[in-house]
């Protein structure tokens, strides 16, 4: 058989590329984990993963922790991630032999598909399915020296049609302040964690604001298709994804999702884009064996994207869902739906009959004085779920009492998540929580106040309770 069509070296520089990108979105989740996995999910967490593992057998969550469990041996297997991925960041997977440059990037694989899928809501974001499909395909892209294979590429492409497909699907098809082009009225202020630039991004002239999701259609339904077009269109399309991720970047904080994204869109990217950069050329040739693992690879990925592409054109599409636990094909979207209004659950405490005292987060908005800061990649998972708490009580129901409890006992694991302790010297006798409703502030308040927010109480929405009221 001839091979010739099935490698290129003119896309060296986007494996390049591709690969340490991805290297480095694996720093940033295992530097996640290991700061924030033991308060979330340790064995004293607010969802234990004992627990956990007693009811979820291998098949529904398989992990290496079925083997053994322990907050000491989690961390070892994180700071492990954290290494490996660190060496692969800084290029030492490019000189390593075939085999082995396989078995590191597995290993990697392996080491998250491990924690994510013991994670339980913590680790509910479609970031973390996206991350382990495209790390799964990474496996197979081989090291500097051998030939790119161009199926795996393409077979990023394809993930990448389906995050931005998917997400202009579940658009249209959802609020209908996407078709009627006013979603962006809303999002930048009611949207997960707000970032610097967000109240900027707001106060943008409402046409402009129209502009920005006519943008964003096109991008996310016409664009993708181009992916698969030949040199230079391929190229052109991905620089379209890539803009429109960083315009993402600067209007809010996502996680890792912009970056994952932008890193599949490099592996469309062509010499005419990526030229320019001082990559080696491969100097050995593809191994048999390896050529037909790729062969195996793709018509796997062929077979499993049955699911997403049903979901996608089926009348019912629902987002960001793994079809198996593996993480591999899967089916993604974002904000099918536009809060109008943002509500915050505010956390304070008391130390007898002394004034409440609020508690600071590290991401999401509190103090209306606090500029929103820029977090993403970094993923403050606390932060988001507390968004989701001003939703529906319904996310917290599982966690949120025993983070109160954690609060009533100045738990200094879980006060690790918080920017800042209201009560460092001894713990609170009472905590409570109350909803805000917030909005940004416009020119003339931001100038006579100084504040980024305002905010006007609503209601209550945890009475105030101590370590007694919790233990009934």
């Amino acid at each position: 058989m001839n091979w010739q069509w099935f490698v290129s070296a003119d896309y060296a520089q986007a494996r390049f590329v591709v690969q340490h990108l991805l290297a480095l979105t694996y720093l940033l989740a295992f530097l996640t984990a290991v700061n924030q996995f033991r308060p979330l999910l340790g064995e004293h967490g607010l969802t234990p993963v004992p627990r956990f593992l007693a009811a979820a057998g291998f098949r529904r969550a398989p992990s290496l922790f079925h083997l053994h469990y322990s907050d000491r041996f989690f961390a070892a297997v994180a700071w492990l991630g954290t290494a490996v991925s660190a060496a692969v960041l800084a290029g030492a997977a490019d000189v390593l032999p075939l085999w082995a440059s396989m078995v590191v990037w597995a290993l990697l694989w392996v080491l998250y598909l491990s924690i994510v899928n013991i994670g339980q809501v913590w680790y509910s974001f479609g970031w973390e399915s996206l991350l382990l499909e495209a790390g799964f395909l990474a496996i197979f892209l081989g090291p500097a020296h051998v030939p790119p294979p161009m199926p795996v590429l393409w077979l990023m492409c394809w993930l990448l049609f389906r995050v931005e497909f998917g997400a202009g699907l579940i658009k249209m098809r959802g609020d209908s302040c996407w078709r009627d082009l006013t979603a962006l009225y809303y999002h930048h202020e009611t949207q997960p964690m707000p970032g610097p630039l967000s109240r900027r991004f707001h106060q943008l002239p409402r046409p402009l604001h129209r502009v920005e999701v006519a943008a964003n259609h096109f991008t996310q339904l016409v664009v993708p298709f181009g992916l698969f077009a030949p040199q230079p269109v391929a190229s052109v399309a991905a620089v379209i994804v890539v803009v429109t991720q960083l315009w993402l970047v600067l209007s809010g904080n996502f996680a890792w999702l912009n970056l994952v994204t932008i890193t599949l869109a490099f592996a469309a990217m062509g010499p005419q884009v990526l030229g320019w950069l001082p990559v080696p050329l491969p100097d050995s040739p593809a191994p048999v064996w390896w050529l037909a693992l790729v062969l195996v690879l793709t018509a796997t990925m062929v077979a499993l994207s049955y699911w997403p592409v049903r979901n996608m054109l089926g009348r019912r599409q629902v987002m960001n869902r793994s079809f198996n636990k593996l993480h591999l094909g899967n089916t993604y979207g974002a904000f099918g739906s536009i809060t109008r209004t943002r509500y915050e659950v505010v956390v304070e405490g008391r130390d007898g009959g002394s004034r409440w005292r609020e508690y600071d987060f590290k991401g999401k908005p509190g103090d209306p004085m606090r500029r929103p800061p820029q977090v993403a990649p970094y993923h403050l998972r606390l932060d988001w779920l507390m968004w989701f708490c001003a939703i529906s009580p319904g996310y917290g129901r599982g966690w949120l009492p025993r983070f109160l409890e954690a609060l009533l006992r100045n738990d200094r694991h879980v006060l690790k998540l918080l920017r800042r302790n209201p009560f460092p010297e001894s713990p609170p006798t009472e905590v409570r929580a109350r909803f805000f409703r917030y909005r940004f502030t416009t020119a003339r308040e931001r100038r006579e106040t100084g504040a980024w927010w305002v905010r006007d109480p609503v209601g209550e929405y945890v009475p105030p309770v101590s370590l007694d009221d919790l233990a009934r």
